[in-house]
This record gives C-alpha cells, structure tokens and sequence, in this order.
C-alpha cells in the first residue's frame, strides 16, 4: 500500500490533469474542491448487535455548494499485520481527487481495525487451510455500507445513487457488498479484487476463493467493473480468469477489463497516482455506460508552480511530478548526484519524513528537501 520512490516511467505530461496541493480540513481550495477530514460515526451490526464506530476518512467534493452523488473509496489489506495501524485515507487523495474532478463527493476511509478507525481488525478469514473468504468479505462490506448510510445524511451528499470503488481487499468487499447491494448503490467498480496473497505469485485457498466469488455472483446484480493488469502478483490472470467465470456463471453482472503490465507488479495500478492516466478512461467508459457520466468537463485542478530540485535528472524530475501530484502527509529527499526517494500518504509528516530518507540511497547523504508541497528551509 505504501508509495516508493520509483514508478515505471510516464510522459510527466499526463500527470499535469492530476491535482496537488495540501488544505486543512474545511478549507477550499482552488475555488473547485474541498476537502474535509472527517471522522465517520459508522454503525455496524455485530454479534452483540449494532454498536457505533468512528472510522477515519477523508472527503473530498466539488466546492460548488450544490450536492452530489457519493462514492465511497476504500483501501486493500497489507500483508503484514503490523502495517495496518500506519495507514492513511490520505493514502487514496489523489485517487480520491480523481473520482471528485468527475462530480462526485468521494470518501475515502479506513474500515475497522486500519489507520485511526476504532475497533478491532474483524476481516480474519481463518487458516490457508480452510479460509472463509465469503464471511470476511461481507464483513468488510458492512463497513462500506455504514459509511455510506452516514454519508447520505449529509446535505452535500445527492440522494438517489451512489458506487463504492474498491481495491484489492476493499475491492473484494465492494463485490461481497453487491451480494447484498444497499439502497441505491448503482454501480461497483473493483481494482484487482482478491484475498490471501501470502506472497508473489502465492495465494492461499484458492478453491476457497473461487467459491467465496461463485457465492457473492448467485445474488449480485449490481453492474461492476473489475479491472487487472496483466502483470499483477497478488491476483494473476490464470486465478482473474476463475474468478470472474465464477462470479458470472452463477450470476453477477461484470465487466472484466485487463490492462497492460504496470510498473513491476500491476496490483498497483489503482494505488498510485501515475496509474490513474491509464485507469481514468477505463472508468470513465464504465460510468457513462451506465448513466453515471456527472460532467462533460473535469474540474480543473493545476499542479502547483513548485520546481523540482536542479541536481534530479530526467526520472527524478518525472518522480518530483508524480510527488507532486500524490497526497500527505509526504516528503521528498535529494541525496548527492542523482540520488532521491519519497513517500506519501503516511499518517504522519515525521513518518513520510523518516520512510523518504530510508527509500533514498543511505550513502548519499540525503536530506528532505520538501514536505507537503512546500521547499524545505
């Protein structure tokens, strides 16, 4: 989930569509977007019954005081357990600024037991050798219904429809939540959609997985996208091809579109911001298919006037960009000669801070020389 410090390279020219920028919550900015940080007073049914969580998210919308559809974003599952508590909605802001430039009022959040959000991790499917993926799925996909009831309270929310937008394990939970589609939901778009990457190449229960989309597609009938790269290692395309055979056989409503390989492993076409040049149109295709095209124009949001540092070459010039146009907290590093690295979308300024100086090459004596938009003094 984390962004590095390279990315397979695109023409910078692409990246100057996307947005960049840093506001405080409340604050417009650019005279076109707003956005709040907000924390989501979800309730989700339990055991016990329901009880009320607050789970971080951040919103971005059309600052044109006028209400718009929804769509809610949310986030995959690491690998490893200790990085759940370290991640960040502002991990999704400029996937979440790209859904705001069409029209809609995009939250992004963390489910139960990520970042900030209250409560315990309850998305456990169990043992590779018996894993119940349908269960967990569907867990997390209350998750996503709860934000979206609580957002539909709100007088800059639009009533009538709304998508849920999901990568990975979140886009898995947007496909269990189609199995039992909320009121109004209109559309789910699902990037690289799985469960139980252990590793490369490695997913445990496969069967079990294949099952878990077999049991999701008997009641699904809300029109989803799934989008794979070729080159993806967590969910490849012999495991993408039995996945979506399951899901339309026994019923659900998918329209399957595979793009080329992505940098070094495809599942992160949809995390990072140089993939949203190749995604934007793929969605876009997707939407206006099904009536939910919002503009004829997108929102116009410059990169800001801020130079990259004169000792990058033509690739680090390239990656200042794509810095540029990512959300916070970040922070970028120059070391002698060439020498760069980066992150973005930490919780914390200190932790983009100290994740760029260790992507950046030790030996190079490297030193931040811009955090969140702004030159280093």
């Amino acid at each position: 989930m984390s962004f590095t410090t390279r990315f397979e390279s695109l023409a910078a020219a692409l990246l100057l569509a996307l947005v960049a920028g840093v506001m405080s919550a409340g604050q417009a900015w650019a005279e076109e977007i707003r956005l709040d940080a907000l924390k989501i007073p979800a309730v989700i049914s339990g055991s016990n019954g329901p009880a009320t969580y607050e789970l971080e998210a951040i919103v971005l919308r059309p600052d044109d005081r006028l209400p718009h559809p929804l769509a809610v974003l949310n986030h995959g599952s690491p690998r490893s357990a200790d990085a759940r508590p370290t991640m960040s909605p502002y991990g999704m802001w400029a996937q979440a600024v790209a859904f705001a430039r069409r029209g809609w009022v995009t939250a992004a959040f963390m489910r139960r037991g990520y970042g900030g959000s209250e409560g315990e991790w309850v998305e456990n499917y169990g043992s590779c050798a018996s894993p119940d993926y349908a269960a967990a799925g569907r867990t997390a996909a209350s998750d996503i219904a709860a934000v979206a009831r609580f957002m539909a309270t709100q007088p800059y929310v639009a009533k009538g429809k709304w998508i849920s937008v999901g990568v990975s394990a979140g886009a898995f939970a947007t496909v269990a939540l189609t199995a039992d589609a909320p009121r109004d939901l209109a559309a789910a778009i699902s990037f690289a959609p799985g469960r139980g990457s252990t590793g490369p190449d490695t997913v445990c229960g496969e069967k079990q997985l294949v099952a878990a989309f077999a049991q999701y597609g008997k009641t699904s009938r809300t029109p989803l996208l799934w989008v794979s790269a070729e080159n993806d290692h967590f969910f490849g395309p012999r495991l993408v091809a039995q996945l979506t055979a399951a899901f339309s056989n026994a019923g659900g409503n998918v329209t399957l579109v595979k793009t080329p390989p992505f940098g070094s492993d495809g599942h992160q076409l949809f995390e990072v911001a140089s993939g949203i040049p190749i995604w934007s149109p793929i969605v876009d295709r997707f939407l206006a298919s099904n009536n939910l095209a919002l503009r004829d124009k997108l929102i116009d949001v410059p990169l800001p006037d801020v130079k990259p540092p004169s000792s990058l070459n033509g690739s680090g010039r390239e990656a200042f960009v794509t810095y540029l146009a990512s959300g916070p907290n970040k922070a970028f590093a120059v070391g002698g000669g060439a020498h760069f690295g980066w992150a973005t979308g930490r919780r914390t300024i200190d932790q983009a801070v100290k994740d760029a100086l260790g992507f950046c090459v030790p030996t190079a004596k490297c030193a931040i020389v811009n955090v969140n938009n702004k030159p280093s003094k």
